[in-house]
């Protein structure tokens, strides 16, 4: 959109819902898509939500060159990271751990060393600041830890899920809640 007025530069909140047609309060279409974001995902779909989005968020961080959006970046990455590590070991991977067999069992094994990994990094990066030796680093190793465990978990793990008897819409919304509990908390 190259012809967007000073106005619609200047305030991206506005940008982002003017290209969408918003129903009017009560109407039909309104009703519809509140009870539809009610809905629990699935968990697989909502851990593959949160994986595309901090994907973003990393590829975003790489191509920036300001501070401060590079710091808020890193903060929002860090936070997106702890919680869905900690959904996932509390509600997703013992699920995980009951539905599979020792070699399924493995693969939550591994996943559970992976975020170990992971969060000893976030934890460094969480007490850095922008411009600080080695920041601009860890937050690319961590991005690639990151991509490597999301490849295994799409690839092995949810399909592994999948064909198992878990209740991945029940498990969907144990994940949901708890997430929007740990986001109010950060």
């Amino acid at each position: 959109m190259a012809t967007k007025s000073a106005a619609a530069k200047k305030s991206p909140a506005k940008t982002a819902t003017s290209s969408r047609a918003r129903p009017k309060s009560g109407s039909r279409t309104s009703r519809r898509t509140s009870t539809a974001a009610k809905r629990p995902k699935d968990a697989i779909a909502l851990l593959k939500a949160d994986h595309k989005e901090v994907d973003a968020m990393f590829k975003a961080f790489d191509k920036t060159e300001d501070d401060a959006e590079k710091q808020e970046l890193a903060n929002d990455i860090c936070k997106a990271l702890t919680v869905h590590a900690q959904i996932e070991e509390e509600i997703f991977y013992p699920a995980a751990y009951d539905a599979f067999d020792e070699e399924g069992d493995d693969l939550v094994d591994e996943a559970q060393v992976e975020h170990a990994s992971a969060k000893a990094l976030i934890a460094e990066i969480s007490a850095m600041k922008v411009g600080e030796p080695l920041f601009d680093a860890k937050v690319k190793v961590l991005g690639e830890y990151i991509r490597h465990h999301v490849e295994e978990e799409e690839t092995e793990m949810f399909p592994e899920c999948r064909d198992s008897e878990m209740d991945l819409k029940a498990l969907g919304e144990q994940l949901r809640v708890r997430k929007e509990e740990l986001m109010a908390t950060l």
